[in-house]
C-alpha cells in the first residue's frame, strides 16, 4: 500500500539540502525524503539476548574480566 504525503512549509535551505543529498545518491529529492523516511522510522530487527551473547567471541580468560581482583 502507498500513501501520498506533501510536506508543506519547508525552509528553502532544507529543501536545497534534500535536493542536494539526493543528487549526491543518485535519486531525487522526492526519493531521497522517501529513504530518509525509511531509515528514520524502520526499525531493524530487534535480536534477542541470547543471541548477542552468542554471537561474541570467545576470547581472554575470566580472570581478564574480574574487576574484583584489582
Amino acid at each position: 500500500m502507498t500513501t501520498k504525503l506533501l510536506v508543506r512549509n519547508i525552509d528553502d535551505d532544507i529543501a536545497l539540502a534534500l535536493k542536494q543529498r539526493g543528487a549526491a545518491n543518485g535519486r531525487s529529492a522526492e526519493a531521497e525524503h522517501r529513504e530518509i523516511l525509511r531509515a528514520a522510522l524502520q526499525r531493524p530487527t530487534r535480536r534477542s539476548l541470547v543471541d548477542v551473547l552468542t554471537s561474541m567471541p570467545n576470547v581472554g580468560l575470566d580472570s581478564d574480566f574480574d574487576c574484583r581482583s584489582a
